[in-house]
Order: structure tokens, then sequence, then C-alpha cells
């Protein structure tokens, strides 16, 4: 077994995931691009090997769990295991009213993403990850899916009130600590990271943080080493309350 890691971040052809893969090569590691657009996918290992990192691009839709068998297949057969999976593609879904106005279906349609998609990749990749030293997992949450913070308010996120993507993000929590639980004992250390309010498409560009400044936390949780943490949401102040 080589010294490289090997890296698979979802939804890398923009924003976090493309910071994080990039981040994640300039450390050395073997990054696959995973993209649901198999073009925008290769045009970002592309962007990625022009500056020297070893990038490959494999298509990936989180939502579709044959192609995601077929991708760890795939995976195994260039590379044998998984060192890191960074399960980031995720989305805020097209509801923006009250709570009360929403539907199962606008629930439904961000948790096919941002949980469903998790576990469906996480459960593909595991197994690549086992044979790993030092597997890791980082599963990107946010501040809003903290139920202590939205409980209290005083909080700062005692405005912010989206049931769908905030709610999402909460069970994700929630799967992010029950993967810990089970993995503990084990190499692989699982554990959510808080980019905080990055610029990207999903808020149309209107976080106060850049990609890269947002993917940093994500990074420190990918290369985790012996001593760090599972089973931690962590931001780049320190831990946050579940």
């Amino acid at each position: 077994m080589t010294d490289e890691k090997i890296a698979l971040v979802t939804g890398a052809n923009k924003g976090i995931g493309f910071a994080a893969a990039r981040q994640l090569g300039e450390r050395g590691a073997v990054v696959i691009v995973g993209a649901r657009d198999e073009t925008l996918g290769k045009q970002a290992a592309d962007a990625l090997a022009a500056d020297g990192i070893a990038a490959t691009a494999l298509r990936l839709d989180v939502t579709d769990p044959e192609g995601v068998a077929e991708a760890a297949r795939e995976i195994e057969r260039r590379h044998g295991r998984l060192d890191i999976l960074v399960n980031n593609a995720g989305t805020a879904g097209a509801f923006t009213g009250r709570p009360s106005e929403a539907t199962a279906a606008d629930l439904r349609e961000v948790y096919e993403t941002n949980v469903f998609g998790v576990v469906t990749v996480t459960h593909a990749m595991l197994p690549l990850l086992l044979r790993s030293p030092a597997g890791r997992i980082v599963n990107l949450s946010s501040h809003v899916g903290s139920l202590t913070l939205q409980a209290d308010p005083d909080s700062p996120l005692a405005g912010v009130n989206m049931i769908a993507y905030q709610s999402s993000k909460t069970a994700l929590n929630a799967v992010t600590a029950a993967y810990a639980k089970e993995l503990r004992g084990t190499p692989v250390k699982v554990n959510a990271a808080l980019p905080g309010v990055v610029a990207t498409d999903m808020n149309h560009h209107r976080g106060r943080r850049t990609p890269a400044e947002g993917a940093a936390v994500v990074v420190r949780l990918a290369l985790l080493d012996e001593s760090g943490p599972s089973g931690v949401c962590l931001a780049d102040e320190g831990p946050v309350p579940w």
C-alpha cells in the first residue's frame, strides 16, 4: 500500500467541494472528483491536473444508488481502497416558504441529496474505507443544523427558519453520530464539518466566506491523525453542539 491518500469528494466540480479537492490534492492526496454531470466533473479534474494535482473525474449522482454502487466498483478497480470520503454534495431545495406551508415533498427533495444521498454513498464506500489504515469520513453540515442553536432565542440563528434545509442538516448530524458510534474501535473516523456561510451557487454567492475558507475545516477533518476526534461537529471556531 502506498503512502498516497485516495480521496473522493462528492459534488466536487464547484464551490466548497472543488476547493476541498484542491486543498487535499495540494497536500498530496490523489483526488477523485465526484460530479453528477460528467462533463463538468472532467473540466474540474482537468483544471486541478493542470495545476499539478493528481485528479480524476468520476460520474457520481448521490441520488442514484445503482450509479453510486458502480462508482464504488470503479474506485476499487482503480485504487483498491479509499482513505477519505467527503460527502459534500448538497442542496437547499426550491421551497422558501414558512414551515407551516411546507409539504413532505418539499422536504423529501432536500433529504434525497443531503441525507439519503450521504447514506447511499457511505454505505457503498465504507468497505473501501475499512481497507484504509486511517479512513476518514467528513459530512458537510451547517450551523443551522444544530438543535441547540436553533432552540436558543438569543442565538444568531434565531431568525433563520428554513425547515427543509435546516432539518436535513440536523438529520445529517444524527447520521454522522450514528456512523461514528458504530465505527469506534476501527481506523475510520466520522465527523461533520461546518464551513460557515460560504459564497456558493446555493445562496446565490451571498456568503461572507470564500469556498477556500469554508473548505479549510473539511480538509482538517479529512487529514486527522490517529489522536483526532470522531463523532464531532467542527467549525473553524471549534466544536459546535449538535
